[in-house]
């Protein structure tokens, strides 16, 4: 433990090595904010205004649901269409950010760690923060749940389509590239530019992770912020985002699917 706790102190007190730029500080921190409100800053700002209706309503939080994968149409070509063009057009904010980085960064996919150079090694690292992620991460949404501080999650609502499992992967993978490409390393890059101390980038990102799924309640807030630290810091030490994307397309999976083929025959998913 002792030798974990030493190594975790080296990771967090940097500075991270970025490559070099000529935009001011200023210039990198505008950049960032102009990135997350196009994207997971106004997703955050919205879950913030939902936790708020929630919490003026007369009934318990416990009792409202949130609904993720909805149906958005009763035809079920036109609602398979939404939910792919949906998926499509949710990838756009971490092409984005790597467009941006491309003006300074030759390769910046290569740079960000997402190719093939370690699949076993990034595979190995996936799974295992899931594990570390997903199970003390369910027992803390049916306890915050129960104890009244977290919504009903709704993971999936897309009905019996033969395309419903296919589409909740791809929006599982959706939301991997997007919130880990963004949230950790872009934001990593670009804060660590405009010198901001490491501590700062981590916790900033784990904050703004976690505001963005307000909307589920209080459990799912402070369970995504552990969830960025982990992230966060297993990033400095791989310096790949793969593992990263990996992880959250697998605990994504896990929910969305899972929830669709028990969510009739599990008491506590109701």
């Amino acid at each position: 433990m002792t030798g974990l706790t030493r190594e975790l102190r080296t990771l967090w007190r940097g500075p991270l090595t970025v490559p070099d730029t000529r935009l001011p500080p200023r210039t990198l921190v505008t950049e960032t904010v102009l990135v997350l409100l196009l994207s997971l800053g106004a997703s955050a700002i919205y879950s913030i205004l939902s936790i708020i209706r929630d919490l003026q309503s007369h009934v318990a939080l416990n009792q409202q649901t949130s609904s993720l994968n909805s149906s958005q149409a009763t035809q079920s070509w036109l609602d398979l269409t939404y939910q792919l063009v949906g998926i499509a057009l949710g990838v756009v904010p971490a092409l984005l950010a790597i467009h941006l980085l491309r003006r300074e960064i030759r390769r910046p996919a290569a740079y960000l760690g997402v190719d093939r150079t370690r699949p076993g090694r990034d595979l190995l690292w996936g799974a295992g923060l899931a594990a570390l992620i997903g199970i003390p991460g369910l027992v803390l949404y049916v306890v915050a749940r129960d104890l009244g501080f977290n919504t009903t999650v709704v993971a999936a609502d897309l009905g019996s389509h033969w395309w419903a499992t296919p589409v909740l992967l791809l929006s599982a993978l959706q939301n991997a590239i997007v919130e880990e490409t963004v949230m950790v390393g872009y934001l990593f890059t670009r804060w660590s530019q405009a010198r901001w101390p490491l501590p700062v980038v981590i916790v900033c990102s784990a904050v703004i992770r976690g505001s963005y799924h307000l909307y589920q309640g209080f459990g799912g807030f402070a369970g995504n912020i552990v969830m960025g630290l982990i992230l966060g810091t297993v990033y400095l030490r791989t310096r790949r985002i793969l593992p990263l994307i990996l992880t959250h397309t697998i605990l994504d999976s896990v929910a969305f699917v899972g929830y669709a083929l028990l969510h009739d025959h599990v008491g506590w998913l109701q």
